[in-house]
């Protein structure tokens, strides 16, 4: 260490004219090199040393600022989406509300179309039943009817002679006649 110290006193006494020569003493000179490099680089590599920074500053301070105007455009395309998905789940609801309403409407509509035609069904079945039954009834009837014409015409043909014929015609023809007189 004492050499250190003695080659930084010896610098004050240097001979002015001389000879030149190289002082191989590492330990002396090293210190004074690395200072003359140090100042050196200090005096001419600020500029660019500094340019340099100012640069990396510079494009670190841009790609911020890209990332901040980029993150605003994400956030407001983001809020964007979200404003149209909130709408689209509203109008999907009015949908679904909608499609279950007009399928409930449907399914009345069609439950009541079903039942006036079953009721319009059952009334022509029984007006058929009514019809066919008031034909049957009339059938009936003429049957009878013809039934009993053809046994009153028997009967009349076996028990009405030409005698009780004259008398029936004759007694028939004076009630007319008394009928006429009262009229009169």
């Amino acid at each position: 260490m004492k050499n250190v110290t003695d080659s930084f006193v010896s610098l004050g006494r240097w001979p002015s004219a001389g000879s030149f020569g190289l002082n191989t003493d590492i330990l002396a000179t090293n210190p004074i090199n690395l200072s003359v490099v140090l100042g050196v680089l200090i005096f001419f590599g600020k500029g660019v040393l500094s340019d340099l920074l100012d640069n990396r500053k510079n494009r670190i301070l841009n790609t911020i600022r890209n990332s901040e105007e980029l993150r605003g455009g994400a956030v407001e395309f983001l809020e964007k989406a979200r404003d149209r998905l909130r709408k689209m789940e509203i109008e999907a609801d009015q949908f679904r509300v909608n499609g279950y309403s007009e399928i409930e409407r449907e399914k009345l509509n069609l439950i009541n179309s079903t039942s006036n035609i079953l009721e319009q069904l059952e009334n022509y079945k029984n007006e058929t039943i009514y019809f066919e039954q008031q034909r049957a009834i009339n059938q009936v009837r003429l049957r009878v009817f013809q039934q009993a014409l053809q046994v009153a015409l028997g009967t009349l043909n076996s028990c009405l002679t030409n005698e009780l014929h004259l008398r029936t015609i004759s007694a028939n023809i004076g009630m007319f006649r008394t009928m006429k007189e009262i009229t009169d």
